[in-house]
């Protein structure tokens, strides 16, 4: 295999400012071949597991009666979970997508849970938005990995999602009620795109307007170490600069420029307090204590320092 490339400090500061970095077409068609007949099997053996077929606690690499490998148990460190030719095997170890893993949640993450998703033909439900989380503590985040191995065209039940939302901590389906959101994306797309969510980010089922079953394997990865600059930071320190401000520079390059982004449903106060978000995210994943984006970080943490306990 070829060595994996790792993220780039543009695509890490895209990822905390939008919850999400698309690898269009990477996978490679005998994969994605390969996917479209064994994860329909992999369904199968989790509602297996969900109803009380199967029993004990098999591994990843034990196989069932037909030749099907069970789902890994949580806890597994992703390069034992799957066969090296299996096809969800020969997806994670595909270079660029090794390479996004490995910058995001370190070398040995272990495998959260494993879903395949199944849209069925003509199947207009459409789920209620959510993420896949409870509310969560802290900088450190998962990833999830949404694996499309066939083409997926417009209104064909692709995932809908919600850019910049990954940091607006809601407890799973509180934001269920919300059905269209500015700036809110459908997926389509080319076979063997696979999009890495932030586990935060919003998203939902789509309703299938298409006549054939829309499959998309997903993968939750959580990581076993401190995620500080673990992609090429080559080209990170002058573009890190923490004197970036809304009254002083602003220039074009600065990671600064990326992290204030606004996303079309942000309200213009909204927008600042998700600024504020991203640069505490982006602090933790440099290990960089003094970053700060237009100096609220900074203003705030002044004020807190001239309080007597």
């Amino acid at each position: 295999m070829d060595a994996a490339p790792l993220l780039t400090t543009d695509q890490m500061a895209s990822f905390v400012s939008r919850g999400f970095l698309r690898f269009d077409a990477v996978v490679p068609d005998e994969v994605n071949a390969q996917a479209m007949e064994e994860l329909p099997g992999l369904f199968r053996s989790w509602l297996d597991e969900f109803r009380g077929v199967s029993s004990g606690a098999p591994t990843a690499t034990d196989a069932t009666d037909d030749g099907e490998a069970p789902l890994p148990r949580s806890g597994t460190v992703l390069r034992d979970a799957y066969a090296p030719d299996s096809a969800f095997g020969r997806m994670v170890r595909v270079p660029v997508i090794a390479g996004a893993i490995a910058s995001l949640v370190g070398d040995d993450p272990v495998v959260d849970h494993h879903f395949v998703h199944i849209k069925t033909a003509g199947d207009l439900h459409a789920q209620g938005l959510h993420c896949d989380a409870i509310i969560d503590q802290g900088p450190a985040f998962d990833i999830q990995l949404f694996w499309f191995p066939h083409d997926v065209a417009p209104r064909e039940g692709g995932t809908r999602f919600v850019p910049g939302s990954h940091l607006r901590r809601v407890n799973m389906d509180d934001v269920a009620r919300y059905h269209h959101l500015a700036g809110e994306q459908y997926f389509s797309g080319e076979a063997g795109t696979v999009v890495i969510f932030h586990q935060g980010l919003w998203h939902a089922g789509a309703p299938n307007h298409g006549s054939r079953d829309r499959l998309m394997g997903k993968l939750r990865l959580n990581p076993t170490q401190p995620q500080v600059r673990l992609w090429d930071t080559s080209d990170l320190a002058p573009r890190n600069r923490a004197d970036d401000h809304m009254f002083a520079r602003m220039e074009p390059g600065m990671v600064a420029a990326e992290l204030r982004r606004s996303e079309p449903w942000y309200e213009p106060s909204v927008h600042r307090l998700e600024t504020v978000q991203r640069s505490t995210l982006w602090r933790y994943l440099t290990g960089d204590p003094d970053f700060d984006v237009d100096w609220y970080l900074t203003r705030t943490e002044r004020r807190a320092a001239l309080v007597t306990p």
